[in-house]
């Protein structure tokens, strides 16, 4: 049971280590909302999403104001679109309609951001399927709070890379649609390889047709909280440091599991999950690239970057699940290069490129995240990022995804700037030679051998 003096332990935390609840997300079933008619559809989804969640943003800051913990985000997650619109949206357009009555709904409400305009694809894709995803990059420029993720592939059904192709194409498009703001309409797109159901992090979060009608997840927060227990351990063995990581991971989730249990009593809602990513901001000192540099390296992106990166992964995960019922989502460490202040010093020095970081995705808790690309870069060498950063997923069996911005207009040694949470980055170099023939040849890439167990 949490009691006070838990409670008052993380007093440091929040004062001075930025430990935060980086969101608390309403998981929300819309299945019941499904009809013919597209008006009746979108007047169900705004009225299921409006009543549901009308006490999450009240709820959210009381108990900011009783216990002290700043809860960043108030965030919704729904039912993937293309199966909730495939009867009567026979068109993209139809898609844009309730893109724009989610958008409604999440400003209506006051929450930051509204995610499931989302397509399952990972074997191949129906018309629905197909319309919501040409619809992607209209949908995200007319809207302000909607996000959108496609799931590409999985361990068990291999990689759709007609899919992977197209999804090139659409964040092409989606780059141009809105150009004005350097593109951000990238920055709430993520392609996914084995993309979880149960996962409350934007911009990839949807409620899995698996799950309650509604559920409460929390996401945690924390790198600062990390960063300040590794201070002053500088000759400290490994056995060490992943105790002292592990035993922070385990303080930090007791606050989420508590926020969580909280705000799911008061709104009647289950409990779901917590999710224990340790995700960046652009604030000073709240930075994974800074944890590992802590550990021993001059600057992140140094030789031994992807082996930290695996002991702080691996050890959050462990203290983490000692403390909370449930764990899921994307449970570890987030490398999103805008939003983290290390990495982005660490590109601006060289020390950083694409291919080290697609290395570090191999034990990190995601994908290639938040990364600028110049503007002018192929449509086919978008699906090749993809292409690659989901057969790691497929052949390793985790999840991994792709969130990159070809910002329209700039190129390497500018910068693009987002805001807020967003953060800012720097145009990383992409290699220039060309797969266009290899992504051009349609099909499936056939699931890993492995993948074949009942």
């Amino acid at each position: 049971m949490i009691n006070f003096h838990e409670i008052n332990e993380t007093n440091q935390m929040i004062a001075n280590e930025n430990l935060d609840i980086r969101t608390i997300t309403l998981g929300l079933n819309l299945l019941d909302c499904i009809d013919n008619n597209l008006k009746k559809l979108n007047e169900n989804i705004y009225k299921k999403v409006t009543d549901t969640a009308k006490d999450l943003v009240k709820t959210g800051k009381a108990l900011e104001r009783e216990y002290g913990i700043p809860i960043v985000n108030k965030r919704i997650s729904v039912t993937p679109i293309s199966i909730i619109g495939g009867s009567a949206c026979h068109n993209p357009d139809g898609f844009i309609s309730i893109a724009k009555t989610l958008d409604k709904a999440a400003k209506d409400l006051g929450i930051d951001f509204i995610g499931g305009y989302s397509a399952l694809v990972s074997k191949g894709m129906t018309k629905a399927d197909e319309n919501l995803i040409l619809s992607i990059p209209e949908a995200l420029a007319q809207t302000d709070f909607v996000c959108s993720s496609v799931n590409v592939g999985s361990t068990k059904t291999g990689l759709n890379m007609d899919a992977v192709k197209l999804m090139g194409k659409i964040i092409k498009e989606t780059s141009y649609k809105t150009k004005e703001r350097d593109s951000i309409g990238c920055a709430k797109l993520v392609v996914f390889c084995n993309a979880p159901d149960d996962n409350p992090f934007m911009a990839g979060a949807f409620h899995g047709v698996t799950e309650p009608d509604a559920v409460i997840n929390v996401g945690i927060s924390g790198p600062g909280t990390v960063k300040s227990a590794l201070e002053n351990h500088e000759n400290t063995n490994f056995e060490e440091i992943c105790e002292i990581i592990k035993k922070t991971s385990f303080k930090i989730t007791r606050v989420g599991q508590m926020i969580a249990k909280e705000a799911s009593k008061r709104m009647n809602i289950p409990f779901g999950i917590v999710d224990l990513s340790l995700a960046p901001t652009p604030q000073k000192n709240d930075s994974v690239a800074e944890i590992l540099e802590k550990m021993g390296l001059e600057m992140v992106g140094a030789p031994g970057t992807t082996a930290a990166l695996a002991i702080l992964n691996d050890q959050v995960k462990k203290g983490g699940i000692m403390a909370a019922s449930y764990v899921g989502g994307l449970s570890g460490a987030f490398i999103p290069v805008s939003e983290d202040r290390g990495m982005i010093e660490a590109v601006n020095e060289g020390s950083l490129n694409i291919e080290k970081l697609e290395a570090m995705t191999c034990v990190c808790s995601v994908g290639l995240d938040m990364i600028a690309v110049p503007g002018d870069i192929p449509a086919s060498t978008i699906s090749g990022i993809i292409a690659d950063e989901a057969a790691i997923g497929m052949i390793n069996q985790k999840t991994t995804a792709v969130r990159i911005i070809p910002v329209h207009g700039k190129s390497v040694g500018d910068t693009a700037h987002f805001g807020g949470l967003l953060g800012q980055a720097p145009i990383m170099e992409v290699n220039k030679h060309s797969c266009e023939t290899f992504i051009n040849r349609s099909g499936r890439i056939p699931a890993p051998v492995h993948s074949f167990k009942n």
